[in-house]
């Protein structure tokens, strides 16, 4: 079975002629690196659909899903914390964003797919119950995983999230849920400022969050050390019937919003171990939503990495 692409033009439009580090070129440069070499024939690129506004309210305010999707504007306006900018196709591509991750989990569900990238922005994971954060307006996969749980009856989803800047918005939606395992490997202290090692969950959920913060420095050694010291373990004994993966690149040497020094072969490392555990207990479902990433050439080559990692297990 081929590994699937979900993206759309929208995802272009978005921010499209503003000043912003969350840029259109992100997606562009991904998408001609995707198309001009050798992974063209290994993917299958479908065209995300729109997701419908119930699947969005799983885990948003109703209120608050009406006041992104109604927004009109003929210039960039700025929401919330000053730092999630919207314009006049910000709506539909947040709508777009989300159904392009429940399609792809729904897909590979169904066998259709062996696994599936979301090329989508806005991306996701900062986006709180009813507030934009961090470039972050609907969150793609805390709602994808409520999909899975609520639609389509699984028990265990797990969420691996290593975009250098902690997840606080998945970690928020699901803090105090058993079914959802939720592993952050982020740079620590940094933006949100959220992430510390302390929070493992509440209520039901206590031990279902795993937060490993990483200092300024940490390389690649480091990092898939701790990879197969903390996050697989904790994968193995969640036993997962599917894994979503946060996939931010901005943890690259190269990148200007971190102080972090992954290689772009880490990236495949990560995706490598992943892909074995979910080989090991669902079938190899995985699907990965683009997060962040901000050099766009080191940005380019980890996304493609990541790629040939995923249509290779997809093959095997």
């Amino acid at each position: 079975m081929p590994t699937s692409f979900y993206t759309h033009d929208l995802f272009l439009k978005h921010l499209e002629g503003y000043e912003h580090v969350e840029r259109p070129e992100r997606l562009r440069s991904i998408l001609q690196r995707m198309k001009s070499g050798a992974m063209v024939e290994k993917l299958t690129f479908v065209e995300a659909e729109p997701a419908e506004q119930s699947v969005i309210e799983l885990v948003h305010d109703p209120e608050y899903v009406q006041q992104i999707l109604t927004l009109k504007t003929e210039r960039a306006i700025t929401l919330d914390w000053g730092d999630t900018v919207a314009t006049a196709a910000t709506p539909q591509a947040a709508l777009y964003a989300v159904g392009a991750g429940v399609q792809a989990v729904d897909a590979v569900l169904n066998g259709r797919f062996a696994n599936a990238f979301c090329a989508v922005r806005p991306p996701g994971h900062h986006a709180e119950t009813a507030r934009a954060m961090g470039f972050c307006l609907f969150n793609n996969i805390a709602i994808a995983a409520a999909y899975l749980i609520e639609h389509r009856s699984l028990k265990r989803v797990a969420i691996v999230d290593w975009d250098v800047h902690h997840g606080n918005g998945t970690e928020d939606t699901f803090i105090e849920s058993e079914q959802v395992l939720y592993v952050s490997l982020h740079q620590y202290p940094h933006y949100p400022g959220t992430g510390d090692a302390s929070v493992t969950g509440s209520g039901n959920g206590t031990g279902y969050t795993l937060n490993i913060p990483l200092s300024v420095g940490t390389g690649d050694d480091d990092l898939l050390g701790t990879f197969d010291e903390k996050v697989i373990p904790a994968l193995d004994r969640f036993a997962p019937e599917f894994i979503l993966i946060s996939a931010g690149f901005d943890g690259h040497v190269d990148d200007p919003l971190s102080g972090t020094c992954f290689s772009t072969e880490a990236f495949g490392e990560m995706t490598q171990r992943i892909t074995e555990c979910a080989i090991r207990h669902c079938s190899g479902r995985v699907v990965s939503f683009l997060e962040g990433g901000y050099n766009v050439t080191a940005f380019a080559e980890s996304v493609e990495r990541h790629l040939e990692v995923l249509t290779y297990q997809g093959k095997s």
